[in-house]
């Protein structure tokens, strides 16, 4: 049986990443965090379309929300990531039209090889589908699909795949019935 050697761990991020964190870090501090929660939604969207982000029309970021890397992260029309979600997007987030991730969420998308003696970086990314819901304080790991207006329960653990218009709970994450949509009655 081996043993972990960290000595020869290396950081796999390349040089340009660092950079524009480094530069994406102090705009966010400077000019997106400072922003008021109503009003200028408009101009956290620009900050970050010009960190390489693509954003829909109509998408909501609100401005305590930490993105690691904006050219990984992709939200459809009308989404919206909320209050303190952290997008740790070492690989690609993307989020359908009207995705809605809640308050105090945790995207994450890498982790480590604990096989490896040193550690070694693994990422995939994540999607969240169209009409998605991933309610308050959720986990979602690397390589989880949310499937089309699925809902994950606040704190869940998802590290596995949702299926479309599922809901699921708990940790680990668990289907715990189906989402229907009522129509509106005006």
């Amino acid at each position: 049986m081996g043993t972990l050697n960290l000595k020869h761990y290396q950081n796999r991020h390349s040089r340009k990443s660092k950079v524009l964190r480094v530069i994406w870090n102090l705009a966010w501090l400077l000019l997106f965090r400072p922003t008021p929660r109503g009003i200028l939604c408009g101009w956290r969207r620009f900050l970050l379309r010009c960190f390489g982000a693509r954003i829909g029309k109509g998408a909501s970021i609100l401005p305590s929300c930490r993105i690691w890397l904006p050219e990984n992260l992709s939200m459809g029309e009308y989404s919206c990531l909320s209050e303190k979600v952290d997008c740790y997007c070492v690989d690609k987030i993307t989020l359908g039209n009207q995705a809605i991730v809640s308050q105090g969420t945790f995207l994450c998308t890498a982790s480590h090889d604990i096989e490896s003696p040193t550690m070694a970086l693994t990422h995939k990314p994540i999607k969240i589908a169209s009409q998605a819901w991933v309610a308050a304080r959720a986990f979602v790991g690397p390589g989880v699909t949310v499937g089309e207006g699925a809902v994950v329960g606040a704190c869940a653990v998802v590290t596995k795949d949702v299926a479309p218009w599922t809901v699921v709970a708990g940790n680990p994450a668990k289907r715990i019935g189906d989402r229907q949509i009522k129509d509106c009655d005006d």
